[in-house]
């Protein structure tokens, strides 16, 4: 049963940083409640400081996106679509009840792109690649300038207004690296009380999601998909999704893109332009 792989995998505890292995998270929105329990944990295990109190009016989710105070961010996404076999009632708005309602839950979080723009872009070597092929920002090495920013695809790194002391103020999921070090889960998929978000090996994740596609198109989830862009500049990320409809509902792009890749002609031009400067020089001291 894919219930019982899913919850074996994340009660077990691994060493995956001692023995190199790739990791990643794998969410499922079709099994997700709402409950933001993964938002409070990541919160209150990495000392994030809260996101403010303003209420927005438009939907029951007050965090809005990703950021700098904002690791994990609980999606509420009303469709006026069926979900899966679901059958409408007396409280459809339609008298004949064919008026199709879905609301989906997903949990985002930093994607850790396999080829990472924040980390391309980053000039103080402060975002790194982890054992686990994971993406990690040191924040006592971060001068603050704000390049991850800009260079990331999803728009999932930001900058706080006050930063930590002697630290430069960007922050994003650290995917608890310091869990993981101890042979510990992350503190979202510890408390997902749904197994929405499963964290293991990236191969065997990757082999799960496409299972559960399979079961859930069997069960009349004809638009259920993996969110996984290996056929990009990122070539593939740690964090996937399993999806319900097109990604641009989730504010996910179908095609992202690591900006970074566009500096490698003007970097060739400029190399190829200082040698030709400096073999001229050459030249024009020869003939003197």
């Amino acid at each position: 049963m894919i219930g019982e792989g899913i919850q074996s995998t994340n009660q077990r505890k691994h060493s995956y940083v001692q023995d190199r292995v790739e990791v990643g998270f794998f969410t499922d929105p079709s099994v997700c409640i709402g409950c933001k329990a993964c938002e409070v944990a990541c919160k209150e295990w990495n000392e994030v400081p809260d996101d403010g109190f303003s209420w927005s009016g438009n939907s029951y989710d007050n965090t809005g996106h990703l950021g700098a105070s904002t690791w994990r961010h609980v999606m509420f996404l009303e469709q006026d679509r069926q979900k899966g076999n679901q059958i409408v009632g007396h409280h459809s708005l339609e008298q004949n009840g064919e008026d199709p309602f879905r609301w989906v839950f997903l949990s985002d979080v930093c994607k850790h792109c396999e080829e990472a723009g924040c980390l391309e872009a980053c000039p103080t070597g402060s975002i790194v690649r982890t054992e686990t092929g994971t993406v990690l920002v040191q924040d006592d090495v971060c001068n603050g300038c704000g390049y991850c920013v800009v260079s990331c695809p999803f728009g999932v790194i930001g900058r706080r207004p006050e930063p930590l002391p002697n630290a430069g103020g960007a922050f994003k999921c650290t995917f608890c690296y310091d869990r993981q070090k101890s042979g510990l889960v992350p503190a979202c998929a510890k408390v997902c009380p749904t197994e929405s978000i499963v964290f293991g090996r990236l191969d065997d994740l990757r082999a799960r999601a496409t299972e559960r596609i399979q079961h859930l198109k069997q069960n009349g989830y004809a638009d259920a998909q993996v969110y996984d862009p290996t056929e990009t500049s990122v070539r593939g990320i740690h964090a996937f999704f399993l999806i319900l409809g097109e990604p641009e509902a989730y504010g996910l792009p179908p095609k992202p893109q690591d900006t970074t890749i566009y500096l490698k002609s003007p970097w060739t031009s400029a190399f190829a332009t200082a040698i030709a400067s400096i073999i001229a020089t050459l030249v024009a001291f020869a003939f003197l």
